[in-house]
């Protein structure tokens, strides 16, 4: 056994994963100010080549990852309804990335392969675990930005992962077709890492893009609605308040985490694909996805709501979700 599993199969100090703060335990790039678990589930820690990466577990049977999106309050709350629906029928794992939730978030380059990495090491840490029936093949989804991610990890690593399925993500907007640069070359805008961390206003800036009122703004454009999760919002507010927070979301806003070559990646994919899109708000822009719905093993379906759709419409979401998952499923069975 590995490192890496090694630490994959001991919970984190505390047990089973409750809404309760953990205690600090006084570690750099840790959270030390009463962050609560996002899901109701245990939660573990691996060191792998993405650092330490916190995790979710509950659940028997097929495996199935869940990923949630890059912003300033990222964290695997984010991905809460579909967790804990198909903990019912799924061994579910559901990852804080680095930089947010419990995850590292020590001042580090934050860059496209960190965030591909963390993909590996969460399918490392699937396949070590007994209760994921060994090697089978592996369902994931991902939201937003980090669907590019995902796509990038099953691109190099295709015998890993069954099925994908991306919620509203960046890649299918108007302009999208011209993403075929340099492979991991990133959209970064010139200086603006610089000057958004300059040590003089970095965090100043930070806390009036995470203040109460910022945050419900910024969810109010995700949800395309003023109604929004307030519990999500609740803890949006608490983990972008923790040491460290600050690192990953300046990275996302210069745009150094988007991919220049991500049509091509998309493109590449061959294993069934579920993209699900909301049509409200600021990212209902699927106006170049015509591609992936010409293609067979890609299901493009567009929902009546903002971003985060399963928050929204879950029952909708959720009963085609599990249908493609079943039909995903059945020729392996079949085989």
């Amino acid at each position: 056994m590995n490192a890496t599993q090694r630490q994959a199969s001991e919970p984190h100090p505390g047990g089973k994963g409750s809404l309760e703060p953990r205690a600090s335990v006084g570690q750099p790039g840790r959270p030390v100010e009463g962050l609560p678990d996002s899901l109701p589930a245990e939660r573990f820690e691996t060191q792998g080549r993405s650092g330490r990466l916190s995790y979710y577990v509950a659940g028997s049977g097929s495996p199935l990852l869940l990923i949630h999106s890059i912003n300033a309050a990222g964290s695997a709350y984010e991905v809460r309804p579909v967790f804990q629906h198909l903990r019912d029928s799924h061994r579910v794992y559901a990852v804080d990335l680095p930089g947010f939730g419990f995850s590292e978030r020590s001042e580090r380059d934050y860059n496209i392969r960190l965030y591909v990495d963390a993909v590996h090491d969460m399918l490392d840490v699937i396949a070590a675990d007994p209760q994921a029936r060994g090697t089978a093949p592996i369902d994931a989804l991902a939201v937003s930005l980090s669907s590019e991610f995902l796509a990038r990890a099953a691109s190099e690593r295709p015998e890993r992962l069954r099925s994908l399925a991306f919620v509203t993500p960046t890649g299918f907007e108007s302009g999208a077709s011209k993403r075929r640069g340099p492979p991991e070359a990133s959209r970064q805008v010139p200086f603006l890492y610089g000057a958004l961390t300059f040590p003089l206003w970095s965090e100043g800036l930070y806390n009036l893009l995470t203040s109460r009122r910022s945050i419900r703004y910024f969810l109010q454009k995700t949800f395309g609605d003023k109604e929004i999760d307030e519990e999500l919002l609740e803890y949006d507010y608490i983990t972008t308040h923790q040491p460290g927070a600050r690192h990953a979301p300046y990275a996302f806003v210069s745009g150094r985490l988007f991919s220049q070559d991500i049509r091509n990646v998309y493109e590449s994919l061959e294993m069934p694909v579920f993209l699900a899109h909301g049509t409200r708000g600021d990212f209902g822009d699927f106006s170049e996805a015509d591609w992936a719905r010409a293609k067979d093993n890609w299901t493009v379906k567009p929902f009546k709501t903002g971003a985060l759709i399963y928050f929204q419409a879950p029952a909708a979401f959720l009963a085609a979700y599990e249908a493609f998952l079943n039909e995903s499923a059945a020729p392996a069975e079949a085989a």
